[in-house]
């Protein structure tokens, strides 16, 4: 199962401590993550790490990104107003495989006050190693953006 080379990831407050983690056990597979923050369990607004987040994604320096935060509506919502992002809420191992096969989404979205740390990882792990299925979701997907 190969991961990719490089994602970028975004937290807030709620989604630092799942971020710190989810980042070193994926340096620890060889991928380059690039953390846009934040870096302590503070208080902050979640749209200020998820703009960047997608942003760089979407100036396709990488291909795939994780955003974390409490429930994982707020990063999950935000992230979804970018034309080039798919952004699925992932709670359970299921939804994210189907994530990827149907819905070719290219950023996970963990609710960290949801589910199990070590949940998250399989979660994560599934999303990063799944590929599109294409065929028929292709031009249900070629669908989604408004513009």
């Amino acid at each position: 199962m190969d991961f990719p080379k490089h994602i970028a990831i975004g937290a807030d407050h709620a989604g630092f401590k799942y971020k710190s983690e989810l980042k070193k056990w994926l340096e620890e597979k060889g991928v380059d993550v690039k953390d846009f923050g934040t870096d302590s369990i503070e208080s902050v607004d979640y749209p200020d790490y998820v703009h960047p987040t997608c942003n760089y994604i979407e100036d396709k320096n990488c291909d795939f990104g994780i955003l974390i935060c409490g429930s994982g509506n707020g990063v999950s919502m935000t992230a979804n107003k970018h034309q080039g992002i798919r952004a699925a809420l992932c709670w359970k191992q299921e939804i994210s495989s189907l994530a990827r096969l149907h819905n070719n989404a290219n950023i996970v979205c963990i609710p960290a006050r949801f589910i199990p740390l070590e949940e998250a990882f399989k979660i994560v792990e599934i999303f990063l190693t799944t590929d599109f299925e294409g065929g028929r979701h292709t031009r249900r997907v070629e669908k989604i953006p408004s513009c």
